[in-house]
């Protein structure tokens, strides 16, 4: 069925003024990160604080881990200062250093922020951690590396933006995204040599020289996230095959290569649903490292109706009125995204108040 009518739903779209993993507020001092030594520099001055990343994980005081349970609960990163790790990365070779920036509007004038990936450091991260994470570290025979993973509580980036302020959201998102790097490319993808942290710990190196010790720099993956709604202003909600339970979300998709966002919102709506979209409006843009992609967000208009899903990727797709949504979350027929996904306030946007 083709969709007609005077007024527009999008007319209304406002951009989304919150995203939990787009909140950074530290000075990235990018103009640094060339500096020679910088990392060893900036751990020497007393004010720095490390952020500890363990396989893609955060970590946080001993007991803070179950918090992310928690609508309201609070968490902190657990933030060591710099000087004690400094023998540590000296010591472990294997341990990837980045250079996050400074903080220049905290209680602590000038705070750097380093964090450390102890991933190839250690053999696991435990469920729980063994030991306070108010335990001293100036054992000068107990390496840091050795006792984080039990001394602290690990969580992941999804669970930890949610319950902690814009600065710590910034910094995790990151110190995940660039260690998730490092670690899934050990090796130049050009000639197949062995690679090394550069830019303070912003790019790599190549360590062969005759082929000139190329910088390589992080990849991103664009990803398209639309919510599509129809002349009657209601919200086309899908569920994907590969999804647990009763999730249900809006339709996504990675941009092709040459294709621009707008056709791949389309092209998406159309391969997952049946449905043709016309005007496309743009909503807001979050990083999401799992491993490395940037969701950029659109809110458009179907002209056309009647659903057909592939039953490949989309098991299912419904139109739904906001007094129907609201049902069928009471009810629990559906569970909607997680409070750290872009696709939560692209609902919200629509619903017009808080998901609860």
């Amino acid at each position: 069925m083709t969709e007609s009518t005077v007024f527009s739903p999008l007319a209304l779209t406002q951009a989304l003024p919150f995203l939990p993993l787009a909140q950074g507020t530290i000075d990235y001092e990018v103009e640094r990160r060339g500096e020679p030594g910088l990392i060893d520099v900036v751990l020497d001055e007393s004010a720095t604080k490390v952020m500890l990343v363990n396989n893609g994980l955060i970590a946080v005081p001993k007991g803070q881990g179950a918090a992310v349970d928690y609508d309201a609960a609070k968490i902190r990163p657990a933030l060591v200062p710099g000087m004690y790790v400094r023998d540590d990365l000296a010591r472990h070779r294997n341990i990837t250093a980045i250079f996050l920036g400074t903080d220049r509007n905290g209680a602590a004038p000038r705070t750097h922020f380093v964090a450390l990936d102890i991933t190839r450091a250690v053999s696991e991260v435990p469920d729980a951690a063994l030991g306070s994470v108010d335990h001293g570290f100036g054992a000068a025979d107990d390496s840091i590396v050795s006792r984080a993973a039990r001394q602290f509580d690990w969580v992941d980036l999804r669970g930890f933006a949610p319950h902690v302020g814009s600065r710590d959201a910034g910094l995790a998102t990151s110190a995940v995204t660039v260690s998730i790097w490092h670690n899934r490319q050990r090796f130049c993808p050009c000639c197949g040599s062995p690679v090394e942290p550069a830019l303070a710990g912003w790019a790599q190196r190549c360590t062969n020289a005759g082929d000139g010790n190329r910088i390589l720099f992080p990849r991103i993956e664009p990803a398209v996230i639309t919510a599509i709604v129809d002349g009657r202003d209601r919200l086309l909600l899908q569920h994907n095959t590969a999804w647990k339970g009763n999730l249900y979300s809006v339709s996504a998709g990675f941009v092709e290569a040459g294709e621009n966002l707008e056709h791949a919102a389309r092209r998406e709506a159309k391969e997952e649903t049946g449905i043709t979209l016309g005007e496309v409006k743009y909503l807001g843009s979050q990083p999401w490292p799992f491993p490395a992609s940037l969701m950029m967000a659109f809110k458009a208009r179907a002209l056309t109706t009647d659903i057909h899903v592939d039953h490949e990727e989309t098991g299912t797709a419904q139109w739904f009125t906001r007094d129907e949504f609201t049902d069928a979350m009471i009810t629990g027929r559906i569970e909607v995204p997680g409070k750290a996904t872009i696709a939560r306030y692209m609902l919200e946007e629509w619903y017009g108040r808080p998901l609860q």
